[in-house]
């Protein structure tokens, strides 16, 4: 976006989604060159993960990620009290319960979306957890699941969670179908009803209402921050990151340039080389850096399906694309000659 809009973010927040195998520290990293003030969360970790796995690695993160929100599967009160001590030693800003993941795994350990048909849990597990911490303890949530879909069914979820003192909730605007839909199913088969997300914010004034489900657009996030407190935005923000520097409209503040990101990006990968991370694994996150513009797919294969790779690559294949961008825009501003 070329154009400057006033700012629209005054006690309003965009957050990017919590997504597993996508959110790790690496792309968190690169998200944030792009937008200083967006939430990022972690990917969903489960308790079990964090208290019998390798804790601190499923706890780092970059200073530069700030503010960043961890999110916990799980619905067991000691374990999920525990973690949300650690989340906080640890010096994130916020921990959020996931009640909106899916999947088959997720539901035999009944935890994600399943916990919606319980409220008490959750409520219990918010009184719990916020006792034992100074950090916002939020939730993620679907507006149903299965054929427990109605408008009325939510806000009584929300009613019983936020008795407990849950004071943000981050509503996915669609239903979660437990069995027959696969997760990735259920990003795109039930129908968006954003309506009733803004209708659970006139319900609940006091409380903080976020959006998320199916946004894409710089233009839509703006929509929606006309009738919630915030805006979730998930794949269009992994896929096409860039939308992240075009949203820094939302505070009136120019977008950062990709070749500035790239510069801002080369010392932090030499740093995770040092450190013997592998790099072809680190660099999957930026192959949306280009999308839609001119040498978008040889960025992508230059550094995309390689057993090794070097921070030069990367550089050599980034000034490559620009080059291509800048020809392009050169062309384009050509006057025709009738």
């Amino acid at each position: 976006m070329s154009n400057i809009n006033t700012a629209v973010m005054a006690n309003k927040r965009l957050s990017v989604a919590p997504m597993i195998d996508w959110t790790t520290s690496d792309y968190r990293f690169f998200a944030r060159l792009f937008n200083p003030h967006a939430y990022l969360y972690t990917e969903m970790i489960s308790t079990g993960a964090l208290i019998h796995g390798n804790t601190e690695r499923h706890l780092r993160f970059d200073a530069s990620e700030q503010p960043l929100v961890l999110q916990l599967g799980g619905a067991d009160i000691d374990e999920m009290t525990h973690c949300a001590t650690l989340a906080q030693s640890h010096g994130f800003a916020e921990v959020n319960i996931n009640v909106g993941c899916p999947s088959d795994r997720v539901q035999h350990n009944k935890i994600g979306a399943c916990l919606m048909a319980e409220p008490e849990t959750v409520a219990s597990l918010v009184k719990h957890m916020q006792a034992a911490v100074d950090i916002p303890v939020t939730v993620k949530h679907r507006i149903g699941i299965d054929h427990f879909d109605s408008y009325e069914f939510m806000h009584q979820f929300v009613e019983t969670v936020a008795a407990s003192g849950c004071q943000r909730f981050i509503v996915h605007a669609r239903t979660a179908w437990l069995q027959g839909l696969s997760p990735k199913q259920n990003r795109e088969i039930p129908p968006l009803r954003y309506e009733d997300v803004y209708r659970l914010k006139q319900d609940f004034p006091t409380l903080a209402i976020e959006i998320n489900g199916g946004i894409t657009t710089v233009e839509e996030i703006k929509t929606h921050l006309h009738y919630v407190d915030g805006v979730m935005i998930g794949r269009a923000a992994y896929q096409n990151p860039y939308i992240l520097a075009e949203a820094m409209s939302l505070w009136g503040e120019p977008a950062v340039s990709r070749a500035e990101v790239i510069q801002a990006l080369l010392p932090y990968l030499s740093a995770q080389v040092a450190k013997g991370e592998p790099l072809p694994s680190i660099a999957r996150h930026f192959l949306g850096l280009f999308q839609g513009l001119p040498g978008a797919r040889k960025w992508r294969q230059a550094l995309s399906g390689k057993h090794s790779l070097s921070v030069a690559e990367i550089e050599q294949a980034a000034e490559a694309t620009l080059a291509l961008i800048e020809q392009q825009q050169d062309w384009e501003m050509t006057p025709t000659l009738l």
